[in-house]
């Protein structure tokens, strides 16, 4: 039986090119339509003509292209003095807190953190995850088969794409051929640092040819943290492109992070934006973390946020995404893996306009493309019937305030969250 959703209010970017029966968007890039939809796929579009009235804004479910659901959550775990870790607030304090979690880190907990946030990413209204994964140390190895089973538990809601994170000229050694090799079979992707934290010296360019040639071998794609420096501004690219430039493989490649090209002059950030458009390179903007981490100096205020320019490498061609890194861990103090809350904080600090196609796309359809995905989130007859739908009617009311959403899957509604009990801490105050 077909089921005919009521109205919703749906950005055109996000409805079949194609269908040329729909008038065009308003001045919002909305258009207000009528999904039609049987056994868990859209049949059919509609536009509205009905009588005015409000009309909840909708999209598609949106894409996480860069997390770490290894040690995601585990800013909340209380050390052996049962004191919660006081959040770092530079690279150098996060790279250190992070060993020092690493060192507990075990199976069970990794399976606790993980199941949390695919379970949270799930309910906010994301349908795929692509998670790096520390994959050096005692507990790297627990770590993949935990993520690899919860990868398959999880196949039929929610894609979860896995990224082996070592340092880059780990690469270069048996070990790290070998760890390719079960990449490979588990078809995760090849990460690596290139650049801050850690340091950056002349075997890098070695070390990414022999990432390239792994990546080749095993067809593997790439996922490289590169560039997450306020300092040295795009050196790390600058020496990926040149290595692409004279190895040239078939898999694709992603710079996450890239975060100092920023601080280039506009010439110079153009000229090596153009670049990775040239050689397909792939990048994601990571602004929460980065905005986090990046620019301290002596405790002030600091005048140059670097993030990637997602302005800029979008008007060169290339493909980016948008992210939300880390959640409650050493790098970062807050998130929950919530889309909406990082569309709201990225159109501020990122300067994107959610109502233009570009400003969008890192959340959606760049996202879907840079992942791979099999749907590019666009909704056109035969597509899944997976919707995103807020309390809110328009953009202005959903930057004005986090609204209430309902999620579809497969013409389904997912339940509603439980009523928010009062939170203890006010429990005395509301007697």
């Amino acid at each position: 039986m077909t089921t005919l959703l009521p109205p919703l209010r749906i950005p055109r970017s996000l409805l079949d090119p194609s269908a040329t029966h729909l008038p065009g968007a308003d001045a919002e890039g909305l258009l207000t339509v009528q999904i039609e939809q049987h056994q868990g796929l859209v049949t059919g579009l509609r536009p509205w003509s009905g009588a005015a009235g409000p009309v909840p804004l909708a999209l598609t479910p949106l894409v996480e292209p860069h997390a770490h659901i290894d040690k995601a959550y585990c800013a909340a775990e209380p050390g052996d003095d049962g004191v919660l870790p006081a959040p770092p607030g530079s690279m150098a304090e996060a790279l250190v807190a992070n060993l020092r979690e690493m060192e507990g880190r075990t199976a069970e907990r990794v399976r606790r953190r993980s199941g949390l946030a695919l379970e949270r990413a799930w309910r906010h209204g994301l349908r795929a995850v692509r998670s790096h994964v520390d994959s050096l140390g005692p507990a790297a190895a627990a770590a993949w088969e935990v993520l690899s089973e919860v990868q398959a538990a999880w196949a039929d809601r929610l894609e979860l794409q896995l990224v082996a994170l070592v340092p880059l000229h780990h690469w270069q050694t048996p070990e790290g051929e070998a760890l390719a090799a079960r990449v490979a079979v588990r078809q995760g992707l090849l990460g690596a640092v290139v650049g801050d934290p850690y340091p950056s010296g002349r075997a890098d360019r070695e070390g990414l040819r022999q990432l390239l040639r792994l990546a080749e071998r095993h067809g593997c794609g790439i996922d490289l943290h590169i560039d997450e420096s306020d300092r040295r501004p795009g050196q790390g690219v600058a020496m990926l492109c040149e290595v692409l430039a004279e190895q040239r493989s078939g898999v694709p490649v992603t710079c996450s992070h890239a975060s100092s090209l920023a601080l280039l002059p506009d010439a110079a950030c153009r000229r090596l934006a153009d670049r990775l458009a040239a050689l397909e390179v792939s990048v994601v903007a990571l602004p929460l973390t980065n905005q986090w981490l990046l620019g301290r100096r002596h405790a002030a205020t600091p005048c140059l946020r670097p993030q990637a320019p997602i302005r800029q490498l979008q008007e060169a061609g290339v493909t980016v995404a948008v992210g939300g890194d880390n959640v409650q861990d050493p790098w970062f103090p807050g998130g929950d893996h919530d889309p909406l809350e990082l569309l709201r904080f990225s159109v501020v600090a990122s300067h994107l306009l959610p109502w233009q196609r570009q400003g969008l796309a890192p959340f959606s359809t760049a996202a879907a493309r840079l992942l791979g995905l099999a749907w590019d989130g666009v909704l056109r007859p035969g597509c899944p019937a997976d919707l995103l739908v807020l309390g809110a009617g328009s953009w202005p009311e959903l930057l004005a305030r986090m609204p209430q959403r309902r999620v579809m899957r497969g013409g389904r509604w997912l339940p509603p969250p439980e009523a928010e009990a009062p939170s203890p801490l006010l429990a005395d105050l509301l007697r």
